[in-house]
């Protein structure tokens, strides 16, 4: 069988990224979500969120804004996280990640009102040491699913008995990844198995006038809330899906 999770990061990054992500969730192929949580989001997105049945995880938060902990490995003389992913993880302490993890959790279950379907990290922050492998336990003491970029990180999350997607794909480069063109290549050269496509649509708001991947998202947003893609996966056999269901199979 060709499975399929659609995971959206970002929800709560921005309004327009955030109604962007329920918009391809509504009308196309985005079955998952992973929220920031160290940011305020308006109450209405969270009930809609919540009432959407998307599968919503939790987008590890170790290089945007500000702690939910006292972390000073973590951040600046600002008191707010290091922005470049392999710096911040460099500089951090095992023990420290684990609280802030552990922090994020719990305002995620306040907010959301439930426990996250799963865990991935905002600017890849996870692949990193010491990162990697206290992400890695938090998950194994919370039975939760992790997302696997590459070979390395799916076969840690496999070591330590943790249930992830066989394949990955996605990328926030330059260019604005998921056009309509791209997603309907993959979804037709979509292995055997569950795979899952990282995805950042969204629309494009002042907030997010700071961001090098702003206006690409209302591209993703385009083409991952087609109904051409939404199509193109049944009439491919393609089973989408979520985290929840991967949760649900069972440790591997």
């Amino acid at each position: 069988m060709k499975r399929l999770i659609v995971n959206a990061d970002d929800f709560g990054l921005t309004r327009g990224v955030s109604e962007g992500i329920l918009t391809a969730h509504r009308h196309g192929i985005v079955t998952s979500t992973t929220v920031l949580v160290n940011r305020p989001i308006d109450r209405d997105l969270l009930d809609r969120l919540r009432a959407s049945g998307m599968s919503a995880g939790l987008h590890v938060n170790l290089t945007l804004g500000a702690p939910l902990t006292t972390a000073p490995s973590l951040t600046g003389s600002d008191k707010r996280f290091v922005r470049d992913a392999r710096q911040a993880a460099a500089r951090a302490r095992p023990d420290e990640v684990d609280r802030e993890v552990e922090a994020q959790i719990l305002a995620f279950a306040r907010m959301i009102g439930s426990m996250p379907t799963h865990l991935d990290t905002h600017h890849h922050v996870g692949l990193w040491p010491p990162v990697d492998r206290v992400v890695l336990e938090v998950a194994r003491r919370r039975g939760l699913p992790v997302r696997s970029q590459n070979e390395r990180a799916r076969a840690m999350a496999r070591a330590a008995g943790l249930r992830t997607p066989d394949h990955f794909f996605g990328e926030s480069g330059p260019d604005a990844y998921w056009t309509i063109a791209r997603t309907l290549r993959h979804l037709r050269r979509l292995p055997p198995g569950t795979s899952e496509f990282m995805a950042h649509p969204g629309w494009f708001d002042d907030d997010l006038a700071y961001s090098r991947y702003g206006r690409q998202r209302e591209t993703e947003l385009a083409a991952l809330a087609s109904p051409a893609a939404r199509t193109a996966a049944a009439a491919l056999g393609i089973t989408l899906t979520h985290f929840r269901a991967l949760a649900g199979a069972g440790p591997r």
